[in-house]
């Protein structure tokens, strides 16, 4: 089977994480150990307390660094002497409202992060794969109903979703200057609003979900009806390695892509939570509180025409599949259970549906 194959292919190889201490950092990491990877992680200390990484005890199955990527000397040093053949690019300021608190410092952290990256990249001699992840507020929005193309016009509008855009012309300069005539294979992969167990972030609608069933209180809403293209942390997960197995075997895919659900998956955040409430049960219930609050996005969702037709891809799981299993990692969690042994068997169960789903 291709995803068995997939990540057998990572088993061995030298892979460099940035952000590996995050949400979607901390499933990945755990997905590459247990898949037998030699794993260097590069990122800050985790953002949340409690934590997934800390959870997982990952600092003890891998090389974690603890550094800031603008710190282009610390980041250089734990480069060279993790020598990687594919490097991964997440580390990333994640939050579309603590962008507008914090503006100079997420364009540090998402511009001039990808900068060093980048930089690193420029001066290995080992590197065959590079992945930078974004987002899919990389584009000018429009507010229109269909799915946003990788040719459309990059140019978020908050500082998050900007910052994004830019991280992606600075891969796009260095793609063209630096890597033209090498063989080192430059991506990015534009994804929608990922959910599962072990988030713990704030203004994120389904850990605030999660905290308000764990106290028994309604679910404050803020912004009902808008629409964003949700997924399980594993679709996108799956789909970087992948991208970045394909590229290192043959160049000529590197590219951009958009990585997001289909179009019966891209739910106004009422249909996601009322889905929340039923997978909880327990009589949970939320309320509408749109107070205002700086502009985001209201219709947001993307075309992944390309990559279904360079690879064969398409999603795995439904928004209902990856609501389920995001409460069904929470109550493990809130009952004192083994988030470990559920995230093995959450993966298991992707895998197999992977398996199925895909002719990649």
């Amino acid at each position: 089977m291709e995803n068995m194959v997939m990540l057998d292919f990572y088993r061995g190889k030298r892979v460099f994480l940035t952000g590996h201490t995050g949400f979607k950092g901390a499933w990945l990491s755990k997905i590459l150990v247990d898949a037998g990877a030699e794993l260097t992680g590069y990122s800050l200390n985790p953002p949340t307390e409690p934590s997934l990484f800390s959870m997982l005890e990952l600092d003890e199955k891998m090389t974690s660094v603890i550094g800031d990527i603008r710190d282009t000397d610390a980041l250089s040093k734990a480069f060279q002497a993790a020598k990687p053949e594919i490097v991964i690019h997440m580390a990333a300021q994640p939050i579309v409202r603590d962008s507008y608190v914090r503006p100079a410092y997420t364009y540090e952290v998402n511009v001039m992060g990808t900068v060093n990256i980048l930089e690193c990249v420029r001066m290995s001699d080992t590197v065959q794969s590079f992945l930078n992840v974004t987002t899919d507020k990389v584009y000018h929005n429009n507010e229109w109903e269909w799915g946003y193309r990788e040719i459309d016009p990059l140019d978020g509008f908050d500082p998050y979703s900007n910052s994004k855009s830019c991280s992606e012309l600075v891969t796009h300069s260095y793609k063209l200057s630096f890597f033209a005539d090498r063989d080192v294979a430059i991506s990015t992969a534009r994804a929608g609003n990922v959910i599962g167990g072990g988030d713990f972030a704030v203004d994120r609608i389904i850990p605030d979900s999660i905290r308000a069933a764990m106290a028994k209180h309604a679910i404050v809403v803020r912004n009902p009806h808008s629409t964003r293209p949700y997924q399980h942390v594993l679709e996108p997960l799956f789909t970087y390695l992948l991208i970045a197995k394909k590229q290192y075997e043959d160049k000529s895919f590197a590219d951009y892509y958009n990585v997001g659900p289909d179009d019966c998956d891209c739910v106004t955040t009422g249909d996601l939570v009322n889905l929340f409430c039923d997978a909880w049960g327990e009589g949970m219930t939320w309320e509408n509180q749109f107070v205002g609050g700086p502009h985001e996005a209201n219709f947001l969702k993307l075309d992944c025409s390309k990559i279904k037709k360079t690879f064969g891809w398409k999603p795995t799981w439904h928004i209902n599949e990856a609501v389920s299993a995001s409460v069904e990692w929470a109550k493990v969690y809130r009952d004192g259970q083994s988030v470990n042994e559920i995230m093995n068997q959450q993966i298991s169960a992707f895998t197999a549906d992977w398996e199925e789903n895909n002719h990649v």
